[in-house]
């Protein structure tokens, strides 16, 4: 069998490897219009921050050898060619047509099987000055090399990153960490990473960039890009701000690499990316396609979408091999799992925000929980807080977000979400997940079982919330609800300065002494109940709902753990 693999970055590699194992009579080749395969495209910017020192890491194996075409030939019995161009399709013929690159030269290469592993090219902002020197994607190793030689060389003391994702975000941590250059994110959207996270992690993840000298803009669009004398980009142009620079990277997103596909006359979405059914095959049964060039079915909403993801394209590699191989594999689709670094804090999420649960049509709520990462009691102990995503009718569980110091904390709460929320579990399955505990690593009812819990008792409308984005709407301008009074039931320590400062929009009776001074409390306010979690809070809450006064409450979701994650301009100076 001749199968021939179209991109050498992740998937075609793992597809070709996968294939020569099962099938080692296959005759297998690949080819790419680069003369860099088979890297960790992932590791970019931390290539380019200097955490990988050489690109040749990015290109390595974990025992050290260098994935080239020689590589390929001799360890993996794969031919490897590179700067060869795709140009056309002939599916009656079975056919490709290449160009290389170098010489011009144009030939024919056969197959039995076709794989499409094509990938994504960077979306370039259609503005002035986009295409000035100076500007950069980040859509291959090349772009990195050249982006590290202008650090490497003293000539960035000032870099703008267009786009708040998380290329955006890594890359503006690359130039301010450790390159210690003036560093500026514009984000058209009113906050970073609008597809993945909710407002209150992502205030949260702001600032935490801010904090470490990274100037975000929310809210802007670029207008153009202006040159410098010698022609080079020196000045980026929003609708608010003209921000000088050395650098620009535009960190725009990506688009799926499907016009080989359209032009073949296979099928492709509208929306962009290759078609395929659950066996990677496209509407020509002879012809797979995998990584980041796909349209793939969302597991929680059923609806299509585009998710490119390393960790996607290397399974779906796996599963494009087996199925040509004759073993029958199925890639069902995403649920879209995330992670990553931001100076010394990370977040994740996976499934819905609650703001796309809500457009695509669930009757959709959500709890944010701080909740201890280990034993409160271990000394590296923190908070970290989650996000929960639910639908109230079905109390199916379609989201979750944390945010936390680096480490595994996080990641360990988003990958058991994943899986759940991948198979529809409901609160009460989360609720009574079994997790691993020593108080080194967790706590005995786990952070994650907690947050259920809070999902439960929202759903079941025990629990009733003041949203982050409301609580400090009014902190800003408290006359604007006079009905609203704060009940701050923390330490008097710790509630004694915003006494002092808020006057009578703020009440602490500590929560030791509640049971005892509840008949204090007007019945003529809205009680926003604060602690430093929500935990406490909710516990005044039950009690007010049982006392004969008709309380009216609200708890602080996350409580003042949050809020200070966030960081405030009102929060009172000790």
């Amino acid at each position: 069998m001749k199968v021939l693999i179209i991109g050498g970055v992740a998937a075609g590699p793992k597809t070709a490897s996968r294939l020569k194992r099962i099938m080692p009579g296959a005759e297998i080749t690949i080819i790419d219009r680069d003369n860099l395969i088979s890297y960790g495209g992932c590791g970019i910017p931390y290539y380019v921050s200097g955490d990988i020192s050489d690109e040749k890491e990015l290109r390595n194996t974990s025992f050290h050898m260098t994935r080239d075409e020689k590589f390929f030939a001799r360890a993996k019995g794969v031919e490897v060619l590179t700067r060869l161009e795709a140009t056309a399709i002939d599916r009656k013929a079975k056919t490709v047509r290449v160009k290389n690159l170098d010489s011009g030269g144009e030939r024919d290469l056969d197959y039995d099987k076709l794989v499409l592993t094509t990938g994504a090219r960077a979306h370039v902002l259609p503005v002035a000055g986009a295409d000035l020197p100076g500007v950069y994607t980040v859509s291959d190793l090349h772009k990195a090399i050249a982006i590290k030689e202008d650090l490497a060389r003293g000539r960035v003391a000032r870099a703008v990153v267009i786009g708040g994702g998380a290329i955006g975000i890594e890359m503006a941590e690359a130039f301010a960490d450790l390159w210690g250059a003036e560093t500026s994110l514009i984000e058209f959207m009113d906050q970073l990473l609008p597809n993945l996270l909710d407002r209150p992690m992502a205030l949260m993840l702001k600032n935490a960039m801010e904090r470490n000298g990274v100037n975000i803009h929310t809210g802007e669009g670029v207008k153009e890009i202006i040159a410098d004398n010698d022609g080079r980009a020196a000045k980026v142009v929003t609708d608010q701000h003209s921000i000088d620079c050395d650098i620009v990277i535009m960190a725009a997103g990506v688009r799926p690499r499907d016009g080989l596909a359209r032009d073949a006359g296979l099928l492709t979405s509208p929306r962009g990316g290759i078609v395929i059914n659950e066996r990677m095959q496209t509407s020509d049964p002879d012809i797979y396609a995998a990584g980041d060039c796909l349209e793939l079915s969302h597991l929680v909403t059923g609806r299509k979408g585009y998710a490119p993801m390393g960790s996607l394209a290397n399974r779906q590699g796996r599963v494009v091999a087996d199925n040509i191989a004759g073993l029958a594999r199925r890639f069902p689709g995403y649920v879209g799992s995330f992670i990553m670094k931001a100076f010394d804090v990370c977040v994740g999420a996976t499934g819905l925000t609650f703001r796309a649960a809500k457009t695509d049509g669930l009757n959709a709520d959500f709890v944010i929980t701080a909740q201890s990462d280990r034993a409160h009691f271990f000394p590296e102990q923190t908070v970290i807080p989650l996000q929960m995503v639910f639908d109230r009718d079905s109390r199916r569980v379609v989201g979750l977000q944390g945010f936390g110091p680096m480490g595994d904390g996080i990641l360990a709460r988003i990958d058991a979400a994943c899986g759940l929320i991948a198979r529809g579990a409901t609160i009460d399955e989360f609720s009574n997940l079994e997790m691993a505990y020593a108080p080194p690593f967790a706590t005995a009812l786990d952070a994650l079982n907690a947050t259920a819990n809070a999902a439960d008792n929202k759903a079941a409308d025990r629990l009733r919330y003041v949203s982050v984005e409301d609580f400090m709407a009014w902190m800003d301008d408290m006359d604007s609800r006079p009905d609203w009074i704060a009940l701050d039931i923390r330490h008097p320590v710790e509630a004694e300065p915003f006494v002092k400062k808020f006057g009578d929009h703020w009440l602490a009776i500590p929560y030791i002494e509640m049971r005892e001074r509840w008949a204090e409390l007007p019945t003529d306010k809205e009680l926003l109940i604060i602690c430093d979690a929500g935990t406490r809070s909710y516990e005044i809450q039950c009690l007010l709902d049982s006392r004969p006064e008709p309380f009216r409450s609200l708890v602080l979701g996350g409580g003042f753990n949050c809020i200070r994650r966030i960081g405030v301009p009102w929060w009172p100076q000790s």
